[in-house]
């Protein structure tokens, strides 16, 4: 499914009839973005001129983000959105469309890990479920929720935050680094992400929108301890990356710094 062409050009200008190589705003939500790597995707994203609407479930972390990125002379709104509630993201995409009309960037960044952290014979059904609501049913939901505004746009870009925890190929190579890693309700999560973001890819297909899966690599959050090797701005790269795409650009893959992710 990938276009053809270089993977990561990283033009943002849009092109408008009659009228070449004029920057215009465009309007980004970044769900979960109060702090790790959603808030550096913003502050990223904002550096390269986009306003940037911080989703966060706590509204006063939320507030918080936003006034650590305004004071680095960023453009950043905070909004209310727990990717859990369907009325809160129903009240998200109407406050979207009455201030902006339309979204250019989506990022589902907004994820958990879980509290099932043993052998997938002691996992619950109901540790599966709540990591999933989050991980799964919550992009989909905030996803489709906005997704007229996102048509609205030139070319809009949707990114949802993988991991290689998620790839069924790296996962099942019994000598690869992941061949000890067995958490289940996390890993089964983005290999479900992986997928929807097929999905939207293949129904999305002939449309300016592209649809990608950005995996970060283990980057020090909250998610895991703070026991990864990256940071978080080394982590948010690739995702800003993915929403930067002008239209040469892939759809429906999953990509790290060092290229395509295999499924």
């Amino acid at each position: 499914m990938p276009n053809s062409g270089p993977p990561f050009s990283m033009d943002a200008t849009v092109r408008q009839k009659g009228i070449a190589d004029v920057p215009v705003e465009k309007i980004a939500l970044i769900t979960g973005a109060n702090k790790g790597i959603g808030y550096e995707i913003a502050r990223q994203l904002g550096e390269r001129g986009h306003t940037v609407l911080v989703g966060a479930r706590d509204e006063t972390r939320g507030r918080q983000a936003v006034d650590s990125l305004v004071a680095q002379g960023i453009v950043a709104v905070p909004l209310r959105l727990d990717v859990t509630d369907p009325a809160s993201i129903s009240a998200a995409a109407a406050e979207i469309e009455q201030r902006y009309g339309r979204l250019d960037v989506l990022v589902n960044n907004a994820g958990i890990a879980g509290a099932a952290n043993g052998a997938p014979s002691t996992v619950r059904a109901d540790d599966l479920r709540q990591v999933y609501e989050t991980n799964v049913l919550g992009v989909v939901s905030v996803t489709n929720a906005v997704l007229p505004l996102l048509r609205r746009a030139v070319a809009a870009r949707v990114v949802n935050v993988s991991s290689h925890l998620g790839s069924l190929t790296l996962n099942s190579q019994w000598d690869s680094a992941l061949a000890g890693v067995n958490l289940m309700a996390y890993q089964s999560s983005k290999t479900a992400l992986n997928a929807i973001t097929v999905g939207y890819a293949k129904e999305l297909r002939g449309t300016p929108i592209k649809v990608n899966a950005a995996s970060p690599g283990m980057v020090a959050t909250d998610l895991n301890g703070h026991r990864g090797n990256r940071t978080p701005a080394e982590g948010a790269a690739i995702a800003v990356r993915l929403a930067l795409l002008d239209e040469a650009g892939p759809s429906g893959c999953c990509l790290s710094a060092d290229g395509v992710v295999p499924w």
